[in-house]
C-alpha cells in the first residue's frame, strides 16, 4: 500500500547531493525475526479479527471475515456471493456450505496445519517443527509442519516486523494443493463470543 513533491532546481541540486551521500553509507541488511519472538506474537494473541482475501487452489479468489479464539478456535466468514463458513472448535473443523442442506463436513482440527497456531502454546523452536525460516524481503516467512504428522502438510507463515505483525499464510495440504490467506488490519484483545466457534450451536441454528 504505497503511497508517493515538486522540488525546485535548487531542490533538485541538494536532493542529488544528498544521495550520492546516502550511497556512501553501508547498507545494513534487515534480520529475519527469530523463532522465539514470532512465537511469543503468535502466544499474545488471545482474541483477533481481520479481513482476509483467501486465494484458492483453483485459481479463484474469496474474500470475508477472520475471527480468532487461542487456543483452539477459529472462524471464517465468507462474503458473499460465496456462501461458504468455516469454524474450528472443540478440537475439530466444520465447513459449512450454505447452498446445501446437508450436515456439515468436520474433521479434526489436527488433520490442518492452523492447529499449529492455534495450539495453547505455540513453540517455533521444538525439533523438526519448522523447515524453512527466511526472510522475504521485509516479511520473515516461517514454515512450519507437525513434526508427528508431517504427511498432514505445511503453514508458510508471514510476518512484518516493528512491530511483529502476522500478515497472512500459506497452507500446503498433503495432496500438495496450496491456498493462500492475506490478512488486512487486524485488530485484537476484543471480547469476542464463544457461540462463534461453537460447530453445534452453529449447526443448531441452521436447522442441521
Amino acid at each position: 500500500m504505497p503511497d508517493l513533491s515538486h522540488p525546485t532546481r535548487r531542490g533538485l541540486v541538494l536532493a542529488g547531493a544528498s544521495a550520492a551521500a546516502l550511497t556512501a553509507l553501508p547498507v545494513r541488511a534487515q534480520d529475519k525475526l527469530s523463532l522465539a519472538a514470532i512465537s511469543a506474537h503468535l502466544n499474545g494473541i488471545t482474541t483477533a479479527e481481520a479481513p482476509f482475501t483467501q486465494l484458492n487452489a483453483d485459481g479463484s479468489r474469496s474474500t470475508g471475515r477472520l475471527f480468532i479464539r487461542r487456543p483452539g478456535r477459529m472462524r471464517f466468514e465468507y462474503d458473499p456471493p460465496e456462501q461458504a463458513l468455516v469454524v474450528a472448535g472443540g478440537g475439530m473443523v466444520a465447513i459449512f456450505d450454505g447452498r446445501s442442506n446437508e450436515q456439515a463436513e468436520q474433521y479434526p482440527i489436527r488433520r490442518t496445519p492452523l492447529h499449529l497456531i492455534l495450539a495453547d502454546r505455540v513453540d517455533l523452536t521444538r525439533a523438526r517443527m519448522v523447515v524453512g525460516h527466511d526472510l522475504d524481503g521485509t516479511a520473515t516467512t516461517v514454515t512450519a509442519q507437525d513434526p508427528e504428522r508431517p504427511e498432514e502438510g505445511t503453514i508458510r507463515l508471514m510476518f512484518e516486523d516493528a512491530p511483529v505483525r502476522l500478515t497472512g499464510w500459506v497452507i500446503t495440504d498433503s495432496a500438495g494443493y496450496e491456498t493462500t490467506t492475506v490478512l488486512g488490519e487486524m485488530t485484537t484483545g476484543m471480547t469476542l463470543s464463544p457461540f462463534l466457534f461453537d460447530i453445534t450451536y452453529e449447526q443448531n441454528r441452521r436447522g442441521g
